[in-house]
């Protein structure tokens, strides 16, 4: 499409989330990008602003750059949904399920996609003694987190017994639902998908080697110690199974436009387990749908661009009317 027929652009970017700086660093960047190739693209944040002065003024697409709850989670992709503004990435359902780790387990083990096991606690319904004996069902070490957080947000890997109370007590702070998930040891790679549907194709897979083993918060965004291998150089035929594996998580999940997914390859058995799934990404200079794109032949410049030509709704002005 020629830029101009984008019309008047916003990018969503802060919001209310706990990874608003996130979302500050990746909308900042995709609103240079889109600007730099001649979108009438304008910043704006849900946090100060109500949605509706989208509408009065006159804006005719949006690039969701939040991430997080209030922009990742349908709550945002409905609002634009009820002002007949089209948006990047997935709808209002798909968005939903998504940003829960526990019901994005439930539609994967559903469809025979692998994820670790798990347990799921609610905050203020789960007693000391059930706390403790979750490592005898999931093994240790094993991973704590909230439900519905991104970034690494509130993430625990437990050792020991004596570590759970502590790491259950912090994740419940963040979210009213703590999963409680088996450790894969093994490699840890992600997956970004472009498109829709039948359209729908996985990029180059991201192998992620992290001080220590620890890919959080700290060697997400802010330290380079953290290595992106791309090409992941993995053994002959896994990433292609893993691209394949991804792209059929994400249909059957009912996502669009674009998505990551976290993926553990069990070192012993070198079979993948799917973590989670971003429906909105990073676009920071850390972040690894760039990463991918590029060693797959696409700008930054170019990907937004093409997220944006993407924009859609679930349901197209008139398409209900009888």
């Amino acid at each position: 499409m020629n830029p101009k027929d984008f019309g008047k652009v916003a990018v969503l970017m802060g919001g209310r989330s706990a990874e608003r700086d996130i979302s500050l660093m990746s909308g900042g960047g995709v609103l240079k990008a889109l600007q730099s190739r001649g979108v009438d693209a304008h910043a704006f944040d849900p946090a100060e602003r109500e949605l509706v002065e989208l509408k009065r003024e006159g804006f005719q697409r949006c690039f969701i750059a939040l991430h997080g709850r209030f922009g990742e989670d349908g709550t945002v992709q409905g609002a634009l949904e009820l002002l007949g503004i089209p948006y990047t990435g997935s709808g209002v359902m798909a968005s939903a399920i998504s940003i829960d780790k526990v019901m994005t387990k439930r539609v994967w083990l559903a469809e025979g996609v692998p994820t670790p096991r798990y347990t799921l606690l609610r905050r203020g319904a789960y007693q000391r003694e059930q706390v403790i004996a979750i490592p005898d069902d999931l093994g240790l070490p094993l991973i704590v987190k909230p439900a519905r957080e991104g970034s690494s947000i509130g993430v625990a890997k437990v050792q020991g017994y004596s570590e759970m109370q502590g790491a259950v007590d912090a994740a419940a702070a963040l979210d009213a639902d703590v999963l409680c998930e088996q450790f894969i040891a093994g490699d840890e790679v992600t997956c970004p998908i472009l498109g829709t549907g039948d359209g729908a194709r996985a990029l180059p897979v991201i192998r992620i080697v992290a001080p220590e083993g620890n890919y959080d918060y700290q060697n997400k965004y802010f330290t380079d110690d953290t290595q992106y291998l791309v090409p992941c150089g993995l053994p002959q035929g896994e990433e292609e199974a893993i691209q394949e594996l991804v792209v059929k998580a994400y249909r059957v999940l009912g996502c669009r436009g674009w998505g990551r997914i976290d993926v553990m390859i069990d070192a012993a058995t070198r079979k993948p387990y799917l973590l989670e799934i971003n429906t909105s990404p990073g676009m920071t200079g850390h972040s690894l749908v760039p990463m991918s794109a590029r060693a797959a032949g696409i700008s930054y410049e170019d990907l937004c661009l093409r997220l944006l030509a993407d924009a859609a709704l679930d349901l197209e002005p008139g398409a209900a009317k009888a």
